[in-house]
């Protein structure tokens, strides 16, 4: 019997990248926005968001020869359940184009991308995979905006250019603090998740070096929403693994603020700032509260289809009042002092009850809900299943996919659509999608469709 020769290293990368190769357009999307962006391009698409349009494609492709069914009746309706408020507002938009615009980019976040993750994702080692390239995605833009704090060459800040916002620029501030978020997340769930020492060890690590970045982002809404999400991975995990976690987490934030003293007075005083939204609001919060008014004025005047895609702009003066400003002051990262204009409410569920009405909302945030239901199905029946080492097998997989989904969940009161970053949300749901919709048990990829030969018998026929 001929004995099998090892794999030269050569070899064993060619065997990883194969095994790994339908999640690699999905990687690619991720790597992409490490990229720096372009000056006076940020509001439109990326080389990412064409790479997730690649992704679709290579996704269709796939399932074409395959010759798969595409998703399961369940998956179809939570996944395509968004189309229906999409599309009725798309064709009460003010123009054709505006319609088209806002359907492409509500489809490619929301729907298409997402489905498209979901069937490419074929078992849980493609799920750590992902989850790994967000943490590397969120350890290099997090590296580069501290680089940005302690240098002072990020965004400007009170004053001073020390608002880090990594590749992204100065007119996307939230860009890099949702990267360093998803990455917190996921870190967060594969070391309290994971079986194996060094996937747990390498996690926590990161989880803590990535404590810094979104730190000095100086960004309220990431901060609420990663507490609230890794707070919500704790319990999950379990009471005594939250106690341990929080007590290691008290003491490097102690570290860092008190013995290292990095951003001290800032970051207390921005934090500060969060209970004083109500008493003495800053003019950010105020055009924020402004803007979540004038949204919910638009809906009361279009309660059912709302204003129509990308109808908020248009809207915007005619529901707001005195106390809007004219745009926000961005400045810093290599960028030149502008004003930015403000065009959205800053409040995802504002934004689709305003452009959308109360279809669109039941249908978007009914999809989310229906994702968190059944993730969270998951993770009780993957806390269920046998385990020889104490840690349930899929455990780290499950609490990524809920963290990240609740995560994106509380962010939306803070924040909405738009900028490089938004495909990342996409991405993010395709994982839940998977977690939630797909049997984590099964994940071994279905079998191309063969043809089968006649039978040369009836009995041989009642055997099959």
């Amino acid at each position: 019997m001929s004995q099998a020769l090892p794999l030269s290293p050569l070899g064993t990368v060619t065997s990883v990248l194969g095994r790994a190769l339908p999640v690699l357009p999905v990687v690619a999307v991720i790597a992409l926005l490490g990229l720096p962006v372009a000056p006076g391009g940020e509001g439109g698409a990326t080389v990412a968001d064409a790479v997730s349009g690649l992704v679709v494609l290579c996704c269709a492709v796939r399932l074409l020869r395959g010759r798969r069914r595409p998703l399961s009746r369940t998956a179809a309706v939570v996944i395509g359940l968004p189309v229906v408020g999409i599309a009725v507002a798309a064709a009460g938009a003010a123009s054709p184009g505006a319609g088209i615009t806002g359907l492409a980019r509500y489809l490619q976040i929301f729907v298409l991308v997402p489905a498209a993750v979901l069937l490419l994702v074929r078992d849980r080692r493609d799920f750590r995979l992902l989850a790994w390239s967000f943490v590397g995605l969120a350890l290099w833009q997090g590296a580069i905006g501290v680089h940005q704090f302690v240098t002072g060459t990020g965004a400007s800040y009170q004053g001073e250019d020390i608002r880090a916002v990594g590749t992204f620029g100065a007119s996307d501030i939230m860009g890099m603090a949702t990267v360093v978020a998803f990455g917190l997340v996921c870190a967060v769930g594969l070391a309290l998740g994971s079986d194996g020492a060094r996937q747990r060890t390498a996690a926590g690590v990161c989880s803590l070096v990535l404590l810094l970045p979104l730190a000095v982002s100086f960004s309220r809404g990431a901060w609420i929403a990663t507490v609230a999400a890794c707070g919500a991975q704790l319990v999950l995990a379990g009471l005594r693994r939250t106690v341990r976690v929080g007590a290691v987490v008290a003491a490097v934030a102690v570290i860092l603020v008190g013995g290292f003293g990095v951003g001290s007075a800032m970051l207390q005083e921005r934090i500060s700032s969060i209970t004083q939204v109500a008493d003495a609001p800053d003019q950010s919060v105020t055009d924020r509260y402004t803007m979540w008014a004038a949204a919910v004025d638009m809906w009361r005047e279009h309660p059912l289809t709302g204003v129509g895609l990308k109808g908020f702009p248009e809207h915007r003066d005619g529901h707001a009042s005195l106390a809007l400003s004219s745009g926000s002051d961005t400045a810093g990262a290599g960028a030149a002092f502008r004003k930015q204009p403000l065009l959205s409410p800053h409040n995802m569920y504002l934004l689709v009850l305003s452009e959308q009405g109360l279809i669109g909302l039941l249908a978007l945030a009914g999809s989310w809900l229906a994702l968190l239901a059944c993730a969270l199905r998951g993770l009780v029946r993957a806390r269920r299943a046998p385990s020889g080492n104490g840690t349930p097998p899929g455990l780290d997989c499950a609490l990524v996919a809920c963290g990240l989904l609740g995560w994106q969940l509380i962010d939306f009161m803070y924040a909405d659509i738009g900028g490089p970053s938004t495909v990342l949300t996409a991405v993010c749901l395709g994982l839940v999608g998977w977690w939630a919709l797909v049997d984590p048990a099964s994940s071994s990829p279905q079998p191309p469709a063969r043809a089968v030969a006649a039978p040369a018998s009836l009995e041989e026929a009642s055997a099959r």
